[in-house]
């Protein structure tokens, strides 16, 4: 299921060859190839841009496939950005995981196996999904490389739970409730949530979980301090944060590329606020951005907001 990186993703506008401040992220991006003999990275931060080309979950889950387009789209627009990284930070293109033939669960454990495997060469992962089934393989990859001690709190900038029943078979929108079902050292945050995105049977498991959440009408507001400080609340509980993000809590005249879009989603200047707050944080280890679906898009729109809240979180990293 893995592929591996290829230059072609990486090619846009040269404004320098010799001048560093001049650099666009297609410069500076190496190839890493998982297959091959890696030592661990060396001094300064180092990123690692793995895609997951998956929709398996979305539809199991009834919503418009084609998010499995989204991993090469975004990295080609990430590649025409100007660097404004460190120079001694490194980011990687390390390939992309490919659901074969709808087997969704050995995808996912092969991207739990590739994230854990960047996290032990000293490489913070950055996914591109895929539908939101990305992150149960994600989840995976943390969990694995943390042990089982380890507390783990998982923010997910969404529309919706995603705590589905999941006894007749996992989809996009069952992950959270897995996770929460077998890890009793995880909690959960979901932000941006929308009462028409879910039903009552959800808000009912969320508050049976424990479930922080925070709903679109609060980020919407003028003033979110009392968001962030339920942010913070929970953030203190937890010894590590991985960040998730579903594109479709974004409202669509922005975003209408996404497997389920919504008329009353938070702007986007909301989601890069929201970006930098939780990934600036030392305990945030990983970050994914998932349901970008090309085949819905409109002039790139929600393939360019992807690849700037990406390139967001690189620029704002434990910062």
């Amino acid at each position: 299921m893995y592929i591996k990186p290829s230059e072609n993703h990486w090619c846009g506008r040269i404004d320098s060859e010799t001048d560093p401040l001049s650099y666009r992220v297609h410069q500076q991006v190496k190839l890493l190839d998982l297959t091959a003999e890696i030592k661990k990275v060396g001094t300064g931060k180092s990123f690692g841009l793995i895609g997951f080309k998956c929709d398996e979950g979305v539809r199991r889950n009834q919503g418009r496939r084609g998010a499995a387009k989204a991993p090469e789209e975004v990295k080609r627009a990430i590649a025409k950005f100007p660097w404004h990284l460190p120079m001694n930070t490194k980011v990687f293109d390390t390939g992309d995981i490919e659901c074969v033939e709808g087997n969704m669960e050995e995808a996912q454990a092969e991207l739990g196996e590739t994230v854990s495997f960047l996290f032990k060469k000293g490489v913070t992962p950055l996914i591109i999904g895929g539908g939101h089934e990305t992150f149960y393989g994600h989840y995976l990859g943390v969990r694995e490389y943390l042990g089982p001690d380890a507390s783990i709190g998982i923010i997910n900038i969404d529309a919706h739970f995603d705590m589905r029943p999941y006894e007749q078979q996992t989809s996009s929108g069952t992950m959270f409730k897995q996770i929460l079902d077998q890890d009793q050292n995880c909690g959960y945050l979901a932000a941006g949530i929308q009462k028409l995105g879910n039903t009552a049977a959800l808000f009912e498991t969320a508050h049976k979980y424990n479930v922080s959440y925070i709903v679109e009408e609060q980020l919407s507001s003028p003033d979110t301090s009392g968001a962030l400080k339920q942010l913070d609340d929970f953030a203190a509980k937890y010894d590590n944060l991985i960040l998730t993000l579903c594109t479709d809590v974004i409202n669509s005249s922005f975003a209408p590329g996404v497997s389920a879009p919504s008329p009353f989603g938070l702007e986007p200047k909301k989601v890069r606020e929201l970006i930098r707050y939780i990934v600036s944080k030392e305990k945030t280890i990983s970050f994914d951005v998932c349901e970008v679906n090309p085949d819905f898009d409109n002039g790139n729109k929600t393939i360019a907001l992807a690849a700037h809240f990406i390139k967001e979180g690189l620029m704002n990293f434990n910062k």
